[in-house]
């Protein structure tokens, strides 16, 4: 057997698990204020929702989906990405017939076959949230600010966060100017990677995303969307920077920025860091993708979100030197002296924790020395020592950690005594 986890996967053990418990807790508790509820898919769908729903010209769909044929012959596929889902659940609990507004967020596992590197592994986890049914350029800078509000709950310093914003246009401008780009490719192939090349006849706007620096300089050379955006699109990108404006978020905009799915349309943003994750810098990003639905057969139905990946914020996190808050395993150690007591210590332990306090105790037979180690190790407040003696007395030995202080106390007072030196 071989007992390691498969490539481009990690056992998220406690402190990385206490991280993961913790960002969603912020985001719960974020997220509500803004009035968004708690929306859970399964972690795999038909492969349609994401090839329809994300693009089959995408790198995704084309060579990172884990897709297999289950035992009644149907193409299934891990979800690479939250949005689609989501979408594909809307439009079949009808979450927004009769032009109800629904505003939901999530967290959980995406799965993409990937090179595993620094904060991107083939199964890694995201929170998101989506707005299904606004189409104001309120909706926009809301879930933008939602975005830069998390991150700063989180610690992470505005100095080192980077807010990009563009804008992709719509049905009306985009395609145009997709088809002005192939052009400017297919003119400077010679100059381009083969990948870029391929991408004039696949999904052009990504050559903007090329890392190869002869590509960038080369496609810095071609005409930008957003002077070529329509009136429509033109207003409500202008709106969504003056929304932006008045609360003081910051942003710079980047006519290069164009995100990795088919689905965005108009409002795209991103937020980087600048420590922490070399040149795969973002740590979450997001945009608008009004036609989404009606991929899926669905009602014209706009929509927007954004995902945040967690190895990268952790990995953000760890950079700006932000300490996940660890609270004690346990706010009182319920120790033996002996082996004649146990049946009685393993009852007041148990009676700690009816009562609310984290308790624990030995189960290795430890001596007392070495309990009263295991309880510095465990951070607890308190040690209760409990032997013969105590127990013919009918009380129990009280220690405060910090002070050394003892006391004695009756058995039958020790919970509440011991909730009330807790505070």
């Amino acid at each position: 057997m071989n007992a390691q986890a498969p490539k481009g996967t990690a056992d998220m053990l406690p402190d990385v698990a206490r991280a993961w418990e913790h960002l969603q807790r912020v985001a719960q508790e974020l997220f509500a204020r803004y009035g968004y509820e708690p929306v859970y898919t399964p972690l795999f769908e038909h492969t349609e929702v994401f090839t329809r729903g994300i693009g089959e010209a995408t790198d995704i769909v084309s060579k990172e989906m884990y897709t297999f044929e289950d035992k009644g012959g149907r193409s299934i596929t891990l979800r690479p990405e939250g949005t689609a889902s989501v979408v594909r659940a809307a439009l079949e609990h009808n979450l927004t017939a009769n032009g109800a507004q629904a505003k939901l967020y999530y967290a959980g596992p995406m799965f993409r076959y990937e090179r595993p590197q620094k904060g991107r592994m083939r199964q890694f986890w995201q929170i998101g949230i989506e707005v299904l049914g606004a189409a104001e350029p309120t909706a926009d800078a809301e879930v933008i600010t939602v975005l830069w509000r998390f991150f700063e709950a989180l610690g992470i310093p505005a100095a080192i966060m980077r807010l990009l914003l563009n804008s992709m246009g719509d049905e009306s401008c985009r395609p145009a100017y997709r088809d002005s780009i192939a052009a400017f490719i297919r003119q400077h192939a010679r100059d381009l990677c083969e990948e870029c090349v391929r991408r004039a006849e696949t999904n052009p706007l990504r050559a903007f995303d090329c890392k190869n620096p002869g590509c960038r300089e080369v496609m810095a050379g071609a005409s930008l969307l957003r002077d070529e955006l329509c009136d429509e699109c033109a207003a409500h990108y202008a709106a969504v920077k003056t929304h932006l404006d008045a609360l003081g978020i910051p942003y710079v905009e980047d006519s290069t920025l164009v995100r990795g799915l088919d689905y965005y349309t108009r409002t795209v943003f991103e937020i980087q860091v600048d420590a922490g994750l070399g040149s795969q810098n973002a740590i979450g990003g997001g945009g608008r993708y009004d036609r989404l639905m009606e991929a899926y057969d669905g009602p014209p139905t706009p929509g927007l979100g954004f995902a945040l990946g967690f190895e990268r914020t952790l990995l953000a996190m760890q950079a700006a030197g932000i300490e996940v808050p660890a609270p004690p395993r346990a706010e009182v150690f319920v120790a033996r002296v002996d082996d004649s007591v146990t049946a009685e210590v393993f009852a007041l332990a148990q009676r700690m924790r009816d009562a609310g306090v984290a308790a624990e105790l030995d189960h290795q037979a430890r001596s007392l020395k070495s309990q009263f180690k295991q309880a510095d190790r465990l951070g607890a407040r308190f040690v209760v020592v409990v032997g013969p003696d105590e127990l013919a007395s009918g009380e129990v030995t009280l220690r405060d950690m910090s002070t050394r202080e003892e006391k004695r106390v009756a058995l039958d007072a020790a919970p509440a005594a011991v909730a009330a030196a807790l505070g």
